[in-house]
Order: C-alpha cells, then structure tokens, then sequence
C-alpha cells in the first residue's frame, strides 16, 4: 500500500531532524538512511528533508512553512480577527486560501503588536515608519488618507503580494490600522541600508566596476522578476531601490513601490537613467528644474551626458535604454545577462569589457571630476526645483520623443522645441530670446523676466515683488500683459 502520510511513530523518529532546501545538507549519514528506510514515498521524502514538518497537522511541509492544511488552518480563525473594513478582510482572507507557499499570503496584525515606532519619512504618496514586530524590524507604510479604502491602496498590496517570492523586490507581509489617524498601513520589509541614491552619495568614489555591475544586476534581476509577472513598474528611479543586507552581509537591491505598476510594454521602464546614476554619481538632470521645459527637451532628444570617461559598452548600452523607441529598449532579461557577462568577464584581461574598463580608470585619474571630493562622498549642486519625490505630472502637448544623435541633431530639435513653445505660450512670452528658451529656465524665472521687461516699459511707483500676489493687482486694468501673466500664474499652479 502506497504510503500518503507519516505515521505518528515516525514522526516520533524524525520530527527533530535539521531540514533545508538542499536536501540532504545538515543530515548526517544515520539519519539519511533512517529517513530514508522510514519514508518510502519519495515526494514526502523530499518535501520533509527541504521543509520538515508542520508544526500544526505534523506532515511535511508542501514549502517554507506551508502546508497542505495551512489554507483550512487559517480559514478556522477568520472569526477570530476583523480589521473592521470588508475589502481589506476579503483580501487577507483571500491570500490565505489561495495561497500556494508561506511567501503569498497576508496577515492582519493589530496595531498594538508593534514597538518602537519611529518616524522615517515622508515620499510623494505616503507616509514611511519602521517598527519593532515578532523580533524582526518592519516599515509601516501609510498612503495618503487610506482611512478611506481606495483602489489605488489595495492594487498596490495586491501587486507587492504578486511579488513576494522575489528575493529582489520588497517584501509584504499584511495589513494594520492606526488607531490614531484611523489610516491603514502596509506591513513590509524594512530595508535597513536606505535606498540607491543615498548610496551613491555616500559611497560612490569607493565603488568599482565590480560593485557597480553588481548593483546593475542586482536590480536588472528585479526588473525581470516584475515582467515575468506581466506587471511594468511606473515608478522607476533610485529613491525607489531600496538596500538589504543578509547574514553574511551581502547587500540586495530591492524595488519598491510597485503601486504605479500595471500591464504593459516590458521595455517602457528607463532602465538607462539607473546605468546613468550608477556609473556616473549624479542625479539625472541634477542642475535644471523639473517641469514641463524639461520634458519637452527630453521629448527632443535631451539624455544625461556622462561627466566621466565610460566604457563605450557601457555607453552603447545607456543609449539603447534611453531610445526615444520603446521598441528598440532591450528588455531587463537580456540586461540581466549583459551585466552578468561583464561582471564574470571584468577581472579577465582579454576581455573587451576589462580594457575599456581600464583605460577608461586611467583617463579618469588625469581629470579632476566635479564629483570628487577627499573621501567616498559626492558633492555635487542641485537646482532649487530639482525634484526626486514621486509626483504626478499632467503635461499636455508634449511634442513627439525622438532621438539626438549628436549636438546638431539635438540643436535643430531644441529650435523646434522652441517653435513649439512658441505656439503655446502667450504673444509676450513668445518675445523671451531663443537662448533663455534653450536655457534650463522654470517659468518662475520667466515669469522674473517677463516682470522685469514689464517693469522697464511701465514703471511702477512701488514695484512688487516677482512671486507675491499683488503682482498682477499692481498692473492697470487695460495692461496688455494681464493675458500673458494671468498665462504664466495658472501654469505655475
């Protein structure tokens, strides 16, 4: 007869054996053929040596602490808890039952489980605290007014959850409620190490080719692992890569924020930017506000230049990433495997990615950078309306993306970027010299020197100030610059 379970004599027998996904590690060799002469059925064989045994119905693990009964154990205590909201309750108990290994499923934990609970920031759609919980430390994210449950706070615990068997995006592990703000709050890994970006200012001029193609697999691999799930993140840069060190102090890049996340092209991510703050140090577009001019310019072929000699592999690779054509993007797999290939190959002197590697080091010795200082730090400056907090942008009329292949390709596009402004923007505006429209200008610098031009043809007893109110109260009421300044005022909200 077929054996289907483990009798309760053995698991008298094995029930204190060491187990581990490498079957037969920790075992010694009285204990594998005691195993193996008490367990006939291979499958249960293996899934104890990997898993061991429930600690509930005492049967072999199917995974990570899961078993087949894990469903129906959870299912018994739904009477036992309520968040007090019906949709979080359904997706909680919903992960639970359908649920395959320990890693997709939710729990719902209240809030007075958690100490030491400390402020850590605040980003561009929620609130971040750590906390103390079952001898492991968590973040506790809050979005913005969840009290109110929204379909942009459960897709994004739905689309964390898809992830959760990726050991290089965050990890989620359920759901609380302050009873303070009345907020839900996801529960999930606290990444102990901060996030990419202030990794590179912190420890940029200490990394080497080694460490940054590691970096760029690192998260290429989690890249991969979010489009072999269907799912295209939308949220893409280094505040959202977050570091995590295991037991032997292995650093891990692991994506978060995946709210933003859907369906889509594969290739849409700018992986490019990332290769860009990794190689070089700097923020993209660090020096120039972020606002509708920048994205026009972008449309018009504008891309990060590197202020530092790069290996032309690593440079032909950037431009592809950043190509106007999300067609012609490769995808995070075939990254993946370009990174790899270059990490194994960077140490070997024949190969093409050491010498460019090479030289490149040495022409960069002889050059002071601006990113240089006496130690490991950056110090670079950063435009006052330079900004890295995740934000919505609405940008009508944006001119169709194209490609700049050198300095004259990208000045014929900026003077139809020009044109194009031009058409948008008000008869006094459109006067501003094709230089300050080159520029990396915000419309509140524009809106100084229109003010400035205005003040020259209409002085004013007492001038106002450029960005107080009473700017447009100061002017007379059949001033033709009302339009253009009622214009600049309304952009600018």
């Amino acid at each position: 007869m077929e054996q289907e379970y483990l009798s309760d004599d053995v698991i008298e027998q094995i029930k204190d054996f060491y187990h581990s996904i490498d079957a037969d590690y920790g075992l010694t060799e009285e204990q594998k053929l005691l195993i193996d002469k008490l367990i006939i059925n291979e499958e249960l064989k293996e899934r104890y040596k990997k898993y061991g045994l429930c600690k509930e119905c005492k049967q072999p693990n199917i995974h990570y602490r899961w078993c087949q009964s894990s469903a129906k154990h959870f299912q018994q205590k739904f009477q036992n808890w309520s968040s007090g909201n019906s949709e979080v309750d359904k997706i909680i108990q919903e992960s639970q039952l359908n649920a395959k290994d320990y890693w997709e499923k939710l729990e719902w934990i209240e809030y007075d489980n958690f100490e030491h609970i400390e402020y850590i920031t605040k980003g561009g759609f929620g609130s971040i605290y750590k906390a103390k919980w079952r001898h492991r430390i968590v973040a506790l994210k809050s979005l913005n007014n969840s009290k109110n449950i929204t379909l942009d706070f459960l897709n994004e615990i739905n689309l964390h959850l898809k992830m959760n068997n990726s050991r290089y995006t965050i990890y989620i592990y359920g759901i609380t409620k302050d009873p303070k703000t009345s907020n839900f709050m996801m529960i999930m890994e606290y990444a102990e190490n901060g996030n990419l970006r202030q990794r590179l200012n912190s420890d940029f001029n200490s990394l080497n080719w080694n460490d940054k193609l590691d970096i760029l697999q690192n998260i290429a691999k989690g890249l991969d692992d979010i489009h072999k799930k269907g799912l295209t993140h939308r949220d893409f840069h280094s505040g959202n890569i977050l570091l995590s060190k295991d037991f032997v102090f292995r650093i891990y890049y692991l994506i978060t924020d995946l709210g933003l996340s859907k369906p889509a092209n594969e290739k849409s991510e700018n992986f490019g930017i990332i290769i860009y703050e990794v190689i070089n140090g700097l923020p993209p577009y660090h020096d120039m506000a972020h606002e509708e001019f920048l994205a026009i310019k972008i449309c018009n072929g504008l891309r990060p230049s590197f202020n530092i000699k790069v290996p032309q592999l690593v440079v032909d690779i950037f431009k592809q990433c950043v190509d106007a054509d999300l067609s012609k993007r490769p995808t995070a797999k075939y990254l993946l495997e370009i990174f790899n290939q270059w990490w194994n190959e960077i140490d070997d002197e024949d190969s093409e990615i050491y010498k460019q590697s090479v030289e490149a080091d040495e022409i960069n010795k002889k050059q002071a950078s601006i990113t240089k200082l006496d130690n490991s730090k950056l110090t670079y400056t950063t435009h006052h309306q330079a900004i890295y907090t995740s934000r919505l942008l609405n940008f009508n009329n944006l001119p169709e993306p194209k490609n700049a292949e050198s300095e004259e390709e990208y000045s014929k596009n900026v003077d139809e970027c020009i044109n194009h402004q031009k058409e948008l923007l008000p008869d006094n505006f459109q006067q501003l010299s094709e230089s300050d429209c080159k520029s990396s200008l915000s419309f509140q610098e524009v809106r100084k020197l229109l003010m400035d031009r205005i003040s020259t043809e209409h002085p004013l007893s007492d001038p106002p100030q450029v960005g107080h109110d009473n700017v447009l109260g100061s002017l007379p009421d059949n001033s033709p610059h009302l339009p253009q300044l009622w214009d600049i005022e309304n952009r600018l909200q």
